[in-house]
């Protein structure tokens, strides 16, 4: 269990309840008409007027926000309705702040005060986010707004800063004195991923999370984040780092972001780790992809993450990618105990086809291995062309991708083809060597089915093994049937055959795997969830 702690005030991360202002009233906006006006007039402002040029100045363009919302919490477990809040400022008179990521994704609505008058309540939008650098720009209703600036100068060791913000859920404004104590400090947390961050004694608390860690003359120099209490070590997000983060978010589009408010968690055993998500963007890529608040995402295109308890693996896979990369992931449904796999900006979450369950409904036993083992890492693998891929274990590092260019009977047929396995040529002559060989091939059709291309595959077993049976197979992009077969005691041959749901008469697919411990039904299902037609087949 990490010891850094959120600065915020958000429900799941303390049993304190906040209660709302009374009388609340809503400010209504004044000369603003949408988000491309406001980011027009943006670029035209100059730092005259509005800027906060004092200390004492900087309450007046230091906001506390409310997130209401449901959570999911992993100690708490489903609140419903809940609020909390975290602090933010101002950099722009027309109503733009920054705050933390964790302050107000997967919030139903936000409302804002600022410079501590509770007389007057903002609605605000978020405009976009950062989950891996836990920063998020929001849009305040209404205009003419004081604002704060960043620092121009070095941040150096023994800097005097000053931590602004509303704690513990309070209306009142604290500013709390103290020193720059590390200029690059380790960034990586349960929650979010950052190169390197400032760590200072400047006091913070829950409710701080957002707020702005300013010099003497009220000009920003990080944006506080965390906290290691016990240590009375606390953390912001240095001004260089954010303000290149914030430009970017001005484009109304999130960065290493697929919409979730999560963070890593393992197991006291360690044999679970994975991303908590408390809540879920409406819309994002992961709300589309179906993941609900309770999940926990346990493996990012066959990486399994938050290992060491931090969110690093996770922004690292976020940060190679693009973001409308399809990305395969897996959850656990903490709710029903159920997995399920799919994949960012491709197919949705779907259960878990097991075909270690349906192998051991037929009582066939595989040789070596216990009920336990797995394989510890998955690699994402292409045929030659690039046109068709699936997950295998990474000692499976045996690849050949060519083309498979052969006659079925008095049809011709090209097809796109992968084979992987421990060592091909042990694979290819014995059935007691794991390996996968997955191809498919728009001349297969002519052939017939699935069926007809199953029946095909027979005899290719029928002299050495024994045929367990036949069966169906269905998930959200195939469907088709496989048949099982027996080859000696120490292996069991899978081959199926399939077609896709979505256009039935575009091409059939083949996966023969051969599996010989525990591991490979382990890797089997991995094969089975991540095979697909990513291209144009020859």
């Amino acid at each position: 269990m990490l010891l850094v702690g959120l600065a915020c005030g958000m429900p799941k991360q303390t049993e304190e309840t906040v209660e709302q202002p009374q009388a609340q009233q809503t400010e209504e906006p004044s000369g603003k008409t949408d988000q491309t006006t406001k980011k027009s007039t943006k670029q035209s402002e100059t730092s005259s007027s509005g800027a906060v040029s004092s200390l004492v100045d900087v309450k007046s363009a230091t906001i506390q926000i409310e997130a209401q919302g449901t959570f999911i919490d992993p100690e708490f477990g489903y609140q419903a309705n809940v609020a909390g809040r975290g602090s933010g400022f101002i950099i722009d008179p027309t109503g733009l702040a920054v705050t933390n990521n964790h302050v107000v994704t997967g919030a139903a609505l936000l409302k804002v005060w600022v410079g501590g008058d509770q007389s007057k309540t903002y609605n605000a939008k978020v405009v976009a986010v950062s989950e891996c650098s836990d920063l998020a720009l929001i849009d305040i209703d209404g205009d003419g707004f004081p604002y704060l600036e960043w620092r121009d100068g070095p941040v150096s060791v023994g800097l005097e800063v000053y931590a602004a913000g509303f704690p513990l859920g309070d209306p009142e404004f604290t500013l709390t004195k103290g020193i720059v104590s590390k200029e690059k400090a380790d960034g990586e947390t349960n929650w979010a991923s950052i190169d390197s961050v400032i760590e200072h004694d400047a006091t913070i608390n829950p409710g701080n999370s957002g707020g702005p860690l300013i010099d003497e003359e009220g000009k920003v120099v990080g944006i506080n984040y965390a906290a290691y209490k016990s240590a009375d070590q606390y953390f912001a997000i240095g001004k260089d780092l954010a303000k290149n983060v914030i430009e970017q978010l001005k484009t109304g589009n999130n960065l290493d972001s697929i919409g979730v408010n999560g963070v890593a968690v393992v197991s006291d055993d360690e044999t679970l780790s994975g991303i908590w998500v408390s809540s879920v963007k409406s819309g994002s890529p992961a709300d589309k992809a179906g993941v609900k608040g309770g999940d926990i995402i346990t493996t990012m295109e066959g990486l399994y993450i938050a290992t060491d308890g931090t969110m690093a693996d996770y922004c690292d896979i976020l940060r190679t990618h693009n973001p409308g990369d399809t990305l395969s992931i897996e959850v656990l449904r903490w709710s029903d105990q159920e997995y399920l796999a799919g994949q960012l900006n491709g197919k949705p979450l779907q259960t878990s086809f097991t075909f270690a369950d349906n192998i051991g409904e037929q009582e066939v036993e595989t040789g070596g291995g216990d009920a336990s083992g797995t394989y510890s890492e998955y690699v994402t693998v292409q045929d030659d062309t690039e046109v068709i891929e699936m997950q295998v274990p990474s000692s499976w590092s045996d690849i050949n991708g060519k083309l498979w260019e052969s006659d079925w009977g008095d049809i011709h047929f090209v097809a796109a083809d992968i084979q992987a396995a421990p060592d091909l040529d042990d694979f290819n002559a014995y059935y007691s060597a794991p390996g996968v060989d997955f191809a498919a091939s728009k001349d297969w059709g002519k052939i017939g089915g699935y069926v007809q291309l199953l029946d095909g595959t027979r005899h290719w077993y029928q002299d050495d093994c024994d045929l367990d049976g036949r069966y169906d197979y269905e998930d959200m992009a195939y469907e088709g049937k496989y048949d099982l077969w027996n080859c000696g005691a120490d292996s069991v041959v899978i081959v199926l055959s399939a077609r896709p749901i979505s256009d039935p008469l575009a091409y059939l697919t083949l996966v023969q795997v051969q599996i010989a411990t525990d591991a490979d039904l382990d890797a089997l299902d991995k094969i089975m969830n991540t095979f697909d037609v990513i291209g144009n087949l020859p």
